[in-house]
């Protein structure tokens, strides 16, 4: 068999990710926040791209100047100059040196010492909590050590997730060493830090109150999964004790807290923009995409005309500027696309959810994105990366655009009812149950059927029950 080499011709055709077609589909996903973070970096490196600012106040300034007020405003700017130069003439040092008796004198080290950032209020952490409380306990250098070590480890909830064995390891200690700090650790405020796991948690604030309840101690030391099952017939049966203790008692356990550190949660709250506005002018829904805080750009005049001027440039300049305007013109048309691909899939959420904003939850239709999709028509990929991270301000509050896209549970009528209606239906009856009768899942999905006519299976309930984070009918009865 002989082997040859040969050149030959083929034509195909295949589809190529161009660098500008790949930064018009990440603007698409981008939020609201990272969109103008973006744009800021463009306008630094791309020096053809700046800020579009309010230019209808030149021409205003250009009118004032040439018409007749523009003379009573040069006459009034020559008083005031007149009046300035007077003020400069007076002598302030000599007014000041007089006028400095009434005022109170500050220590020169005083002064230094003021610290402005000492000053600055900040919410305290638990870690900053339990570390300023080591240093009031103790002054000896390696307890402070490692009594930082085990602080450092314990997390927001205020329990110590990392094994002593492994933080002894590391500090290159003893293990019982660490039993030492620790016990220091958990004999700080809130009652219960320091703690491994929800038992010694509770126990640990058992010990610390006056008068604890003689049954909750061994309730928690040995029962905490009958506990947790209210199984309390069974508990009565073991302890040989009547229900009523033990309700007692499991209600003054109820009384600690299981996690000590959420006092001391510093997480700083979410503020969202929306990206979208849909108000109601007379009877209909318009949809208004909210432009504030989002930087115009455009093309500087300045380099369009060292553009338009080929002659006094040379091949590197020209070549580079061209290369920076194609860059801004292509930036500034995937931002239009971007917004009017948002528009336009905002325009269809309100046409199909029309019911929603005008009733409510209880309206809620489901709705796919293949449906928006074919609606504007677009590609299902499109409509999922513009609705990534934007958020749209309704009569009926505010939410995420991933919110309005959700499967349909079939109802005895024919249609699809939305699974969110389902799971809040499904709230609500939970919310009114009589306590000491829960509703089991399969109560719930003959109520379905009976009052609202849907059809749904009873593992569908117990998800969206668990989604709800509702426990199960056990967990929820009261005696």
């Amino acid at each position: 068999m002989a082997f040859d080499t040969r050149l030959r011709m083929l034509q195909t055709q295949r589809m190529i990710m161009t660098p500008m077609l790949q930064q018009a589909i990440s603007l698409l996903q981008l939020s609201r926040l990272e969109l103008v973070q973006e744009l800021g970096q463009y306008l630094e490196q791309n020096p053809v791209l700046e800020e579009a600012l309010d230019e209808a106040v030149e021409p205003q300034l250009a009118e004032e100047q040439e018409s007749p007020e523009g003379e009573r405003l040069e006459v009034e700017q020559a008083k005031d100059e007149e009046r300035s130069d007077r003020i400069d003439d007076f002598d302030w040092e000599s007014y000041l040196q007089d006028a400095s008796d009434y005022r109170p004198k500050i220590p020169r080290e005083e002064v230094e010492r003021f610290d402005a950032e000492v000053q600055l209020t900040k919410s305290r952490s638990l870690m900053d909590h339990l570390l300023f409380q080591l240093h009031l306990s103790t002054s000896d250098t390696e307890l402070l050590q490692l009594g930082t070590l085990l602080v450092g480890n314990v997390d927001e909830s205020g329990y110590l997730k990392e094994p002593l064995d492994a933080m002894a390891a590391a500090a290159g200690v003893e293990v019982s060493r660490m039993e030492e700090v620790l016990g220091l650790v958990q004999s700080f405020e809130p009652t219960g830090v320091g703690a491994r796991d929800l038992k010694e948690c509770l126990l640990l604030q058992l010990e610390a109150r006056p008068d604890p309840h003689p049954l909750a101690k061994e309730l928690i030391a040995f029962h905490l999964p009958e506990l947790e099952g209210r199984h309390w017939e069974k508990l009565a049966a073991k302890l040989g004790a009547p229900v009523k203790e033990i309700q007692a008692a499991v209600e003054y356990i109820t009384s600690l807290e299981p996690k000590p550190g959420r006092t001391f949660d510093t997480e700083d709250p979410r503020y969202i923009t929306p990206d979208v506005n849909i108000v109601k002018v007379d009877d209909r829904f318009v949809v208004v995409l909210n432009d504030d805080g989002m930087p115009r750009l455009r093309v500087s005049p300045y380099y369009r005309a060292i553009l338009a001027n080929k002659t006094g440039n040379g091949r590197d300049v020209q070549e580079y500027l061209e290369g920076r305007m194609r860059s801004a013109l292509w930036l500034i048309r995937s931002i239009e696309q971007r917004q009017r691909t948002l528009f336009k899939v905002a325009e269809s959420l309100a046409k199909f959810q029309q019911r929603f904003l005008e009733e409510g939850i209880t309206a809620l239709r489901p709705l796919t994105l293949k449906e928006v999709a074919e609606d504007i028509g677009m590609h299902e990929s499109t409509v999922s990366r513009v609705t990534t991270n934007k958020y749209i301000h309704t009569p009926q509050g505010l939410f995420e655009l991933k919110y309005f896209f959700h499967r349909g549970v079939p109802a005895t009528s024919g249609d699809a009812v939305s699974s969110l209606k389902v799971k809040d239906l499904i709230h609500k009856l939970l919310t009114v149950e009589d306590s000491g009768r829960p509703l089991s899942d399969q109560k719930i999905v003959q109520i379905l059927r009976e009052k609202h006519g849907i059809e749904i299976a009873r593992r569908t309930v117990a998800k969206y029950r668990s989604q709800l984070k509702i426990p199960s009918s056990g967990r929820r009865r009261r005696y």
